[in-house]
């Protein structure tokens, strides 16, 4: 079980571990932002937009980080307020030392360096608490604001995969980014 930090901060934002009392919070940003994030994420049932669903979502989040297999952060902005998630998923050890990397913003944080602010933390905290060597992500290739989160924070384009994730109920081509620990001028977390 790895520890959480208490906040990783940053100048605009910081990030915090998901927890049962933000479930509301999580609710409110996930109703408000539903139809800007509908092109971005799978298809999403009504329950999913529960306060009962937003619980479910952190509990397992909780059970995911003890366990080492992910980390999920809210995305707190001024008067700390919730404006996004972050999150390294699918963590995998032994020779790979990799997760992959997921986020979203508010719409109406959007542009303003926030995404770009969060991703860098998340990144930092992969590299020197999670102890990975690599993080990867998939951008639709039409998100080009997406794509330019990843490259601020150094990660390289590493090609396309052709229908690699099912998003608002199509196959989407994605293109592929990663970073590792010695992009950042980190050594190699194995020893």
């Amino acid at each position: 079980m790895r520890v959480a930090p208490a906040r990783l901060e940053g100048s605009q934002v910081y990030l915090r571990r998901l927890e049962l009392p933000d479930a509301p919070a999580l609710l409110d940003l996930r109703v408000a932002n539903k139809t800007f994030l509908e092109p971005f994420e799978p298809s999403r049932h009504d329950r999913f937009f529960t306060l009962q669903s937003q619980r479910d979502y952190i509990q397992m989040a909780i059970v995911d980080w003890d366990d080492d297999e992910a980390y999920a952060f809210g995305i707190f902005g001024p008067n700390d307020e919730m404006i996004g998630r972050v999150a390294l998923s699918n963590v995998v050890r032994g020779a790979w030392q990799n997760a992959t990397l997921g986020y979203f913003v508010a719409e109406r944080h959007t542009g303003k360096g926030c995404a770009t602010q969060a991703v860098g933390l998340a990144v930092a905290f992969a590299f020197e608490e999670a102890r990975l060597h690599r993080v990867q992500a998939g951008v639709m290739l039409h998100n080009k604001a997406s794509a330019r989160v990843l490259v601020k924070n150094g990660f390289r384009y590493e090609g396309l995969s052709p229908r690699y994730l099912k998003i608002n109920g199509r196959w989407e081509d994605h293109d592929m980014y990663a970073i590792t620990a010695e992009d950042t001028g980190r050594s190699d977390p194995i020893p």
